[in-house]
C-alpha cells in the first residue's frame, strides 16, 4: 500500500482546534487507512492507503469535520514526494544560526501568487527561496520585534489560507516515519 502524509492546518495552535493525537489516529483508522502514525501535536499523520480516492484532502476534511465538529484544512502528499523533497535538500548552502528557521509551506491545489521568486522582505529577515512541486521553501531570521507570525502573514496574503507550513526539522522527522 502506498504511504501518504496528511498535513493538517491550524490544529493545537494557541489553544485552537485542540485535537488529541490518539483521537486523530482513530479518525484516520476509521477511514480504512492502515499503519496510522502521528508526529508531534501539530497535525502530521503518516498512513497507508489502499484506496487512493479515500486519501484525498476533501474526503479527509469531511471525515475530520464529522469526527471533531471543526473545519480542518488538510493537504495530502505521498511519502515518496516528501522523501524526494528531503533528498533534494533545498536548504543546502543556507547558513543556519540559532536565529534561523527553515520552513516548507505546502500549497493546496488552488494556491497561486504573482509574487516574484526568490523573494526577500524589505527588512531582509524573510526569504522565499523557491517554489517546487507544490511547496515553498523559505528562511526566516528571527530579529527583535519580528517573528514567525510575520512570515506566515506574508505567505497567507500571497498564497491564501489553503496552505500549511512546517519547520524543515519536522519534515525530516515525518520522512523518518515513512
Amino acid at each position: 500500500m502506498p504511504t501518504c502524509v496528511a498535513l493538517l492546518r491550524g490544529i493545537n495552535v494557541g489553544g485552537n482546534k485542540v485535537i488529541k493525537m490518539a483521537d486523530l489516529a482513530k479518525a484516520f483508522t476509521s477511514l480504512g487507512f492502515a499503519n496510522v502514525r502521528t508526529l508531534l501535536a501539530s497535525g502530521n499523520v503518516v498512513f497507508e492507503a489502499s484506496n487512493a480516492k479515500a486519501a484525498t484532502s476533501s474526503v479527509i476534511e469531511a471525515a475530520l469535520e464529522k469526527a471533531f465538529g471543526k473545519k480542518i484544512g488538510v493537504i495530502v502528499r505521498t511519502g515518496e514526494a516528501l522523501q524526494a523533497m528531503v533528498k533534494a535538500d533545498p536548504f543546502k548552502g543556507i547558513k543556519v544560526t540559532p536565529e534561523t528557521r527553515l520552513y516548507v509551506t505546502f500549497l493546496g491545489p488552488a494556491s497561486s501568487s504573482k509574487l516574484k521568486l526568490p523573494y526577500e522582505s524589505p527588512d531582509r529577515a524573510f526569504r522565499i527561496l523557491c517554489l517546487a512541486d507544490g511547496a515553498l521553501y523559505s528562511v526566516l531570521t528571527l530579529t527583535p520585534g519580528k517573528g514567525t507570525v510575520d512570515a506566515m502573514d506574508v505567505l497567507e496574503k500571497e498564497y491564501g489560507k489553503q496552505v500549511t507550513t512546517r519547520n524543515w526539522n519536522t519534515v525530516q522527522k515525518i520522512t523518518a516515519l515513512i
